[in-house]
């Protein structure tokens, strides 16, 4: 027993001895504690005043400097003969350096790298071909590049929504100041343009219309190339199978060229394909006069009495169906249109504003009678809109369906 009683006493003396000891190490945490959080907040102020010096002072100080190896480049008065350069789209500074020095403009990329670094407009670089003497100094190779104007020689070609390929082979011609014929034999050549097999050998459509940068030297081929890739990509973008492809563009030209707002794109597809498909008022037959235009050379206007009597296979009162290509180069808008037709039952739409582009859309003769009567009421307010100003609607497109003598889609059957 006193064994037992003496184990326990010391046990208890311990456990008083570690309950007197332990307010102590709590005291120790505590003042622990305190010096941290001093520790931090003196850091947190030397941080809040020190940082932004030691920032504004590398800035000032280019690496280079502060590790002491210096940046080559040349000095003011060593220019030497000019060099083409081209600065591609989405270059950020060092891809510049890169271009720059690859063609001996600048010594060094470090050189061009810190100059575009300190140049505030330096982001108003643009893209494209710039001719340049070389060996310049790293600033004025930047300065120069922003001084597009005069140092930039690649034309920007422009192909608007809507253009027909002749539009476009035109274009082109003008601008590269080459033959049209020149640019004719290159957009026969569909292998060299890659030109996809669904299109047979037509290129109508399969220009993506946008903005193109092109160098002087450009080849032609290289220039409907790009525009042709431009449109495959889109496709792609947009997972249309490849059979489909073709047809789609068919469509979607018709709609470009057919109405001058987006707002109605859906609504003319819907018209497209309930007619494609009706065979108890207008049998198949589309009877719209931008199809009838582009059989007979125009591509804007109101179609006369000869131009629909015109036996040609794009002459869409006279055959049903599509008509054989696309009419013209349409717009990702139109695309999307056709992808997306508008729930109706139309068969019919007119233009009775020629000026605004409103469009009036009808499931029957008999309503779409009672609309055109508006265009042509339209037409009697404002006499001196001819023939030769339809074009205007929608930048050189048809939207007048049923305009002088013509029932547009759907007309006396």
């Amino acid at each position: 027993m006193g064994d037992i009683f003496d184990a326990f006493s010391e046990d208890t003396d311990e456990a008083q001895e570690s309950s007197k000891a332990q307010p102590k190490r709590r005291k120790k945490r505590g003042r622990a504690a305190a010096v941290i959080v001093l520790v931090l907040a003196v850091l947190a102020g030397i941080t809040y005043t020190v940082l932004p010096n030691v920032r504004d002072w590398i800035s000032n100080n280019p690496v280079s400097e502060v590790l002491g190896d210096e940046v080559e480049d040349y000095e003011e008065g060593e220019e030497g003969e000019p060099a083409r350069v081209t600065i591609p789209v989405g270059s950020t500074g060092s891809d510049m350096a890169t271009v720059l020095y690859d063609n001996d403009v600048v010594k060094s990329t470090e050189a061009f790298i810190e100059a575009f670094n300190a140049d505030t407009g330096a982001g108003s670089i643009r893209p494209g071909t710039y001719e340049l003497p070389t060996k310049i100094p790293g600033q004025r190779a930047v300065e120069l590049l922003q001084d597009y104007e005069n140092h930039r020689v690649d034309v920007t070609i422009t192909i608007p929504e809507g253009f027909t390929a002749q539009q476009v082979h035109e274009r082109i011609a003008n601008l590269m100041d080459v033959p049209l014929d020149d640019v004719l034999a290159a957009a026969d050549d569909s292998e060299a343009i890659g030109l996809p097999e669904e299109a047979e050998g037509n290129p109508e459509g399969w220009y993506k219309p946008g903005q193109y940068l092109v160098s002087p030297d450009a080849e032609v081929e290289s220039v409907l190339s790009e525009m042709i890739s431009a449109r495959v990509s889109q496709l792609n973008s947009l997972d249309i199978a490849d059979e489909d492809r073709q047809e789609l563009l068919i469509k979607a030209s018709i709609l470009e060229r057919e109405v001058n707002t987006e707002q109605y794109y859906s609504q003319v597809a819907r018209v497209i394909e309930n007619r494609l498909v009706d065979s108890a008022s207008v049998n198949g037959r589309l009877q719209m006069d931008s199809t009838v235009l582009y059989g007979v050379g125009k591509s804007g206007g109101i179609p006369t009495g000869e131009d629909l009597a015109n036996d040609n296979p794009y002459n869409s009162y006279m055959y049903a169906g599509l008509p054989p290509t696309p009419i013209g180069n349409p717009g990702i808008s139109a695309i999307e249109g056709v992808l997306n037709p508008a729930d109706g039952d139309w068969l019919y739409f007119v233009t009775v504003d020629l000026h605004t582009g409103e469009t009036l859309f009808a499931a029957t003769l008999e309503e779409h009678n009672a609309n055109k009567a508006q265009l042509d009421a339209w037409l009697e307010e404002n006499p001196n809109y001819g023939r030769e100003d339809v074009s205007e609607v929608g930048g050189e497109t048809d939207g007048a369906d049923g305009a002088e003598g013509t029932e547009g889609t759907g007309g006396e059957e």
